[in-house]
């Protein structure tokens, strides 16, 4: 309970101290892989949309060879890791198998075809790699980021509060960086497929029921705030 307290309190200033906030998520993240794949000293850690790099250097604090790969150069703040590759996550540049651990944060939901995304991160994982993703759901309650809870009336009604409010437009529009995923399709899909297994699907900030809140349709499309999948890259 601790844990998500800290969290959702680092989330409401993310505004204003976003140093804070994604320090915080990025040592959580980390934890959470470290807990499912041993230590990430000695692995290396593709991170893949990673934006300002905070993940990239919780990674590499802890002694793995972590790489950013981020397609959005207005994403990268002043600083980013040294090494960083602008590059889209449909197309890395980087041969096969080359990653014992894929790490996507919060990226799905922004990108056109989640599915040929996915496929990207388990070609450039080894055979028995693990590969990390979370999204924020549409219809959770942050699911129009900077415009949410209006989200739930509608994009453009959201988005037009949003200006009214703050006097500027907002950074997301659906359909161009911000696209309706789903909890249920999204397991569905991955679960189809034939290069990667589920090995964990959980709310990523939930203190407790993480795992039984995802089993429950209509529930989970409101209630998992955020969806952390675990994935292991099949045997080729």
């Amino acid at each position: 309970m601790r844990r998500s307290v800290a969290l959702f309190r680092a989330f409401l200033r993310e505004q204003d101290d976003p140093e804070t906030c994604y320090s915080l998520l990025a040592r959580d993240a980390a934890d959470q892989l470290e807990a499912y794949d041993g230590p990430l000293a000695g692995r290396t850690v593709v991170d893949v949309g990673g934006g300002s790099g905070h993940f990239t250097a919780e990674f590499r604090r802890r002694g793995a060879q972590a790489h950013l790969f981020e397609p959005d150069v207005r994403e990268l703040g002043e600083k980013p890791p040294e090494g960083t590759v602008i590059a889209d996550g449909y197309l890395l540049p980087l041969p096969d198998g080359v990653a014992d651990v894929a790490f996507s944060s919060n990226v799905l939901e922004h990108v056109a075809d989640p599915q040929t995304f996915l496929s990207e991160l388990a070609r450039v994982t080894r055979p028995g790699g693990l590969i990390y993703v979370s999204f924020t759901n549409w219809l959770s309650p942050w699911g129009g980021h900077e415009w949410a809870p209006w989200h739930y009336l509608g994009a453009e009604r959201a988005r037009a509060r949003y200006r009214r409010r703050t006097g500027r437009a907002a950074k997301h529009t659906l359909g161009e960086n911000l696209f309706p995923v789903h909890v249920g399709s999204t397991l569905r899909q991955v679960r189809a497929r034939d290069d990667v297994t589920l090995v964990a699907a959980r709310s990523r900030y939930w203190p407790f029921l993480a795992e039984a809140v995802v089993r429950a349709p209509v529930l989970r499309e409101v209630a998992t705030w955020n969806l952390l999948l675990i994935l292991r890259r099949c045997p080729s």
